[in-house]
């Protein structure tokens, strides 16, 4: 067979796409609208999902769903990076606080929509991989440092907005100190019903609004 070229990866984004805004139709009532920002999902047209995971599976990676990367991690079905992406609403002026880099695919979706992206990833192979090839493919509005996500990148705070893809009990303290004003956070939070997307809103004068939508899985936050 053939590898696929260029053009086929491009139509199969496109399906990616399609089936994306599907699922935001079918989870509609949860999420209080039909359709996502169309911003994130064109971002997500042009970044190579394919790159971002291990050629193994890569002939997989425009089907809705989630992949291995290695070290027991995967890398979020392609829904639910449009779907946080979309609620976190990063600006082209916004500075992003990314916790959990994996291989790079959710950091490059925040770069084509952020000013700057700083990314923190606790496995040392991960964060020197997504480093390169997000170099190689042109992002030089992202930073990525090895270490403990909990207590975010605060030589660089405060942030506009904070995405985690990784699940804690709770809103880590120091990532809620290190959110600007008026900011967001998004990322799953455990309950005793299991893990839900919740989406966190600091007002202006620091009180915090808290929203949680639809389950999920995700591994957990590592610590040290």
């Amino acid at each position: 067979m053939k590898p696929m070229t260029e053009e086929h990866l491009a139509v199969l984004r496109r399906h990616m796409i399609e089936m994306i805004a599907i699922h935001a139709d079918l989870t509609s009532e949860e999420l209080g609208k039909a359709t996502l920002d169309e911003r994130v999902l064109a971002s997500m047209g042009q970044v190579p999902r394919h790159l971002f995971v291990p050629s193994s599976v890569a002939p997989y990676a425009y089907q809705d769903m989630p992949l291995p990367i290695g070290f027991g991690k995967t890398v979020s079905q392609p829904f639910m990076v449009a779907l946080m992406t979309d609620l976190l609403a990063p600006e082209p002026h916004e500075s992003v606080l990314e916790i959990g880099t994996g291989l790079g695919y959710q950091t490059a979706i925040l770069a084509e929509l952020a000013g700057q992206v700083w990314s923190v990833e606790i496995i040392e192979e991960f964060a020197s991989h997504a480093e390169a090839l997000l170099q190689d493919l042109g992002f030089s509005n992202v930073a990525i440092r090895v270490g403990d996500g909990s207590r975010g990148w605060p030589e660089h705070a405060p942030f506009d907005k904070i995405l985690v893809s990784v699940a804690a009990e709770r809103a880590p303290p120091a990532l809620l100190s290190q959110l600007t004003p008026a900011g967001r956070l998004v990322l799953p939070l455990e309950s005793e019903e299991g893990q839900f997307l919740t989406v966190i809103d600091k007002d202006a004068a620091g009180q915090i609004k808290t929203r949680k939508l639809i389950p999920v899985r995700f591994s957990r936050l590592e610590t040290v």
